[in-house]
């Protein structure tokens, strides 16, 4: 009997160290892979056959690293509940809900709130029992949501950690499984550890947390995200500094055999003209060896590409997003119209970006008398760039000097002098 008990300890420390090591796998595993799916599988099992082998030294160690994770989950999504917000409503698209878009919202402050609250309260080891049925109760959720991710793909990245790490649709659902295997241990031991509060001490710090991670959500939702994860950060350079040629390559087609050759311009005989006799032009592709740095592609009214105008221009250039006219803010219209104006008394060049329709942009400028020109853009990109609606940028030479929101929206004079 003693040797099958020493036996099953041993087999639930080889469990728990490859459930932690299996976590760092997922790195390695970004698509479907039936062998680790399976293994993941058989952790789970063989965590509930030795559930009661588990020592208090695994319990505390799987509930630390799930407090963490829970809390690192939700401060990424929310510092920046608005980009939650938009993985949401892309989940609304994909499964034909968009009648609930104005949830979108109220759903990422609630949801983010619940994966902070309940990522300190494992931590601190407040209110064990409870506090891992209700992550129980989440994760059921979330597994069950990221096997369909990863197995029909609705929406290509479920925001799980915001715009911090991005991973596949199979690797979170991985993630998950694995999640749920330290769960388990935690919910099977969890009387092997003692607590550390009282009471009463316990209900203040989980208000406190409540209420301090609310305001946080809020404020960042009235404000710019206080850490931007994103590309379009102060500071960032959105242009290559030293670009490196694009390079050209053509095909040529032997008018006899049909064989075809690519050369690299121009590297190729075109002052022979006994190979041009017997060669024929058939294609050509481009490549860029320079680094892809924002998605943005501007359009005038008339069409053409202004990307590098405003993006590269030497000296000061403003760029005021409005990425939905209909569904933009309009409190500040009589600060940013004084802003404009000042803006081209100064000779500097403000731009408008929208992904709205002319129909719409030209009246909305006519009603609020603002002198700016309107240029066209991807929405997507646009909500990338800043959230608010409507956001300002500093741009100059590439860089991006500053961002605000409508309700911290500068005066001409401060902006100007915004350093990053």
């Amino acid at each position: 009997m003693q040797d099958s008990g020493l036996k099953r300890k041993i087999a639930a420390w080889g469990i728990f160290i490859m459930v932690i090591m299996s976590g760092f796998m997922i790195a390695t595993y970004p698509s479907f892979d039936s062998v680790f799916l399976t293994l993941l599988s058989a952790l789970a099992i063989m965590v509930v056959v030795l559930r009661k082998n588990f020592n208090a030294f695994h319990v505390t160690v799987s509930r630390s690293l799930l407090g963490l994770l829970f809390l690192f989950s939700g401060f990424v999504k929310g510092v920046d509940p608005v980009g939650t917000q938009y993985r949401i409503e892309d989940y609304f698209i994909a499964f034909g809900t968009e009648w609930a878009m104005p949830l979108a919202l109220p759903m990422s402050v609630i949801l983010n709130g619940v994966e902070f609250i309940l990522g300190g309260m494992l931590l601190l080891n407040i209110r064990v029992k409870s506090t891992i049925l209700l992550v129980l109760f989440v994760m059921f959720g979330f597994t069950i949501v990221t096997i369909n991710d990863a197995m029909n793909n609705p929406v290509p990245d479920c925001g799980c950690f915001g715009d911090a790490l991005t991973i596949t649709n199979w690797q979170t659902f991985y993630k998950n499984l694995v999640i749920d295997a330290l769960l388990l241990i935690v919910l099977f031991g969890h009387k092997r550890t003692a607590r550390w509060f009282s009471n009463k001490t316990e209900w203040i710090i989980t208000v406190l947390i409540i209420v301090g991670f609310t305001y946080f959500q809020v404020y960042n939702i009235r404000h710019l995200p206080m850490l931007d994860f994103r590309n379009w950060k102060v500071g960032k350079k959105m242009i290559n500094e030293n670009p490196l040629p694009q390079e050209f390559y053509l095909t040529y087609r032997n008018t006899e055999t049909g064989e075809e050759k690519e050369y690299l311009s121009p590297n190729y005989p075109y002052d022979d003209s006994v190979w041009m006799s017997k060669w024929e032009f058939a294609g050509q592709r481009y490549y860029d060896p320079n680094p892809k740095l924002h998605q943005l592609s501007v359009e005038g009214a008339e069409g053409g590409d202004y990307t590098a105008n405003l993006i590269e221009n030497p000296d000061y250039q403003f760029l005021i997003v409005m990425e939905n006219i209909d569904h933009s803010n309009t409190k500040k219209m009589d600060e940013i119209k004084t802003f404009i104006d000042q803006a081209y008394e100064q000779g500097v060049s403000v731009a408008l970006l929208t992904s709205s329709l002319p129909e719409t942009v030209l009246p909305f400028l006519e009603k609020y008398n603002l002198t700016v020109e309107p240029y066209y853009a991807d929405d997507v990109t646009l909500k990338a760039m800043i959230r608010a609606n409507p956001g300002l940028l500093l741009l100059k030479d590439g860089v991006i000097l500053g961002k605000w929101h409508y309700n911290d929206w500068p005066t001409l004079d401060n902006a100007l002098n915004a350093q990053p």
